[in-house]
């Protein structure tokens, strides 16, 4: 599987008010402010760590 191309398309869909401050923090460093941004992120595993640690509060779509 060649990730090194791929990015991925990132949203924030629910709200990190009432999350554990370890959660606001990762959502933070994704760099994920406000409801409904969308950030573009290369595809590394430090990136999909944090995705599955807030994955409940995520959209993510990958993108070639």
């Amino acid at each position: 599987m060649n990730t090194h191309n791929r990015t991925l398309a990132i949203t924030l869909i629910k709200s990190g008010i009432g999350r554990p401050s370890d959660h606001r923090e990762t959502l933070r460093c994704l760099g994920l402010t406000r409801l409904h941004k969308t950030v573009v992120l290369k595809e590394t595993p430090q990136v999909r760590g944090m995705i599955n640690q807030v994955s409940h509060l995520l959209s993510v779509v990958e993108q070639d």
